[in-house]
């Protein structure tokens, strides 16, 4: 966002400090209004949208942390930043509770002011980057694939797979970890079917089943046949008849049902529980396992013959780890549905909040992705997801990115205002030491060249000798002969 793109909003009932910001910002390009209370601010901003309002903390009428809220309400995407004398700890966690962008403490440091504003802007242009480039990827094929996300080699070979084998009658096996849409292949495949797409598609996951009630489950009963079977039921391969079944998890049916099922596979043929009629069915078989299947025939638990059988087409379906360039896709169409399903606006994910979704390793694939995606929807305190707003567990399995101001005060003691001798440290206090010691540390790299430090801080060199002064470090030249006090006022 450019300066004259941005335009800012300053309200605080001092006029020196109105007048004081109102410059500071004008030389630097931005579009700049001034009010001098709350609800002439917000009347302001009523008539003239602002995309970042400045606004005291103490003033009469109307708070700031009171215009913060009639502020988010009108424009939930106005960035506010709260000044105050006055500031308590309190105050900074109610202000980044109710939305607040940051807090800042007078009297101002140098450039303070600008260096939040130049975040703001540059978090916007992000933003408006990164919604750019999702419309384009929306616009771009094959991203989506009969319900599928990814434009990974290893994920477009898994579309080529379903679209040969579709109008075939081979029985197909996908293998795959848990969680990474072996269900969403087996429905493509269905509906990619033009002689079934339109017959019933019934899916069974056998691992959810007691094996006492998975035969009846899959092949139906009579009447009697066992203790509570007080009417004949249908299995779910007569409810397939004409279409597909899909038995994900296959790997946990005991050697009876196997023989049972590959009888099925080879011509059809099946009885009901407690039965001798004979059934022939025409039904499509897909089949799913998590377990490498030669390992469960070489230990036994999984007959070599059904396995062959099954093994006519094999779609392996990668996890998420290994293509990691379909998160950001599979982030966006996640947003869309949570958004839908929870009945909110779309958010946005901050780039800081998809570095780490990319990173993480996704043991749980798709499936947890989408829920930690809804999980940070419902946790987002407004039309972002920032790093915090993901699942904790998400974050601390990734180096995160360096805190964050809200992340800086909740860690910080709170003021005990009875003296009772309790830890207490204003965030002015909290925040001096790094930055002293990172002046000190750009001093020493540039050998103690004020005019290179300060280029290397980005800060001009007056700034520069004034924090210098006021952290009580001494020029190179006079570290002997002089010794500025630290300043009490930080």
């Amino acid at each position: 966002m450019q300066p004259e793109q941005a335009r800012i909003l300053i309200v605080d009932d001092d006029p020196l400090i109105r007048a004081s910001l109102y410059e500071e910002l004008c030389r630097e390009g931005y579009s700049v209004a001034m009010a001098a209370d709350g609800p002439e601010g917000l009347r302001y901003f009523e008539q003239t949208p602002c995309s970042i309002v400045i606004t005291d903390l103490k003033m009469p009428r109307m708070d700031g942390l009171q215009l913060l809220q009639a502020l988010r309400q009108k424009s939930p995407n106005v960035a506010v930043i709260l000044l105050t004398g006055f500031g308590t700890i309190e105050s900074a966690v109610a202000a980044m509770k109710q939305g607040a962008y940051d807090y800042v403490a007078k009297p101002l440091a140098d450039g303070e002011i600008l260096h939040v504003i130049r975040r703001i802007c540059h978090e916007r242009d992000l933003l408006a980057e990164n919604e750019n480039l999702r419309r384009k990827l929306a616009a771009s094929l094959p991203d989506r694939f009969q319900g599928m996300v990814g434009r990974h080699p290893s994920m477009r070979k898994v579309y080529t797979t379903i679209e040969a084998v579709a109008s075939t009658k081979a029985t197909v096996l996908i293998r795959g970890e848990s969680g990474t849409g072996k269900g969403l292949i087996a429905r493509a495949i269905h509906d990619c079917d033009m002689n079934r797409k339109d017959k019933p598609f019934v899916e069974v996951s056998c691992g959810a089943l007691p094996e006492t009630m998975l035969e009846s489950e899959l092949f139906g009963h009579v009447r009697g046949s066992f203790t509570g079977a007080i009417r004949d039921r249908m299995g779910r391969f007569e409810l397939a008849h004409g279409g597909t079944i899909f038995l994900d998890e296959i790997d946990t049916l005991t050697p009876a049902l196997q023989v049972k099922l590959l009888r099925v596979l080879q011509n059809g043929q099946f009885e009901r529980v407690g039965d001798t009629k004979t059934f022939q069915m025409d039904v499509r078989v897909i089949v799913a396992m998590n377990r490498d299947p030669e390992a469960a025939v070489k230990a036994g638990t999984f007959r070599e013959d059904l396995y062959y059988r099954l093994n006519v087409v094999t779609i392996f379906v990668p996890p998420l780890r290994e293509r990691r360039e379909d998160i950001p896709l599979l982030v966006d169409h996640f947003l869309g549905l949570s958004a839908t399903r929870l009945g909110r606006r779309r958010p946005q994910m901050m780039p800081s909040a998809l570095d780490i979704l990319t990173v993480y390793d996704w043991p749980g694939n798709v499936r947890e992705l989408e829920n930690a995606i809804e999980q940070s929807v419902v946790l987002s305190r407004g039309n972002s997801i920032a790093h915090e707003d993901l699942p904790e567990r998400i974050r601390r399995a990734v180096n995160t990115p360096a805190p964050t101001i809200h992340q800086i005060v909740n860690s910080l003691h709170v003021e005990d205002p009875a003296g009772n001798g309790h830890s207490a440290r204003t965030l002015r206090h909290s925040l001096a030491e790094p930055e002293r010691q990172l002046i000190l540390n750009a001093l020493e790299a540039a050998g103690w060249n004020c005019q290179k430090a300060a280029t290397a801080l980005g800060i001009n060199r007056a700034t520069l000798y004034n924090k210098m002064k006021r952290y009580g470090i001494p020029p190179k030249s006079r570290q002997r002969a002089v010794r500025w006090p630290a300043s009490r006022t930080l």
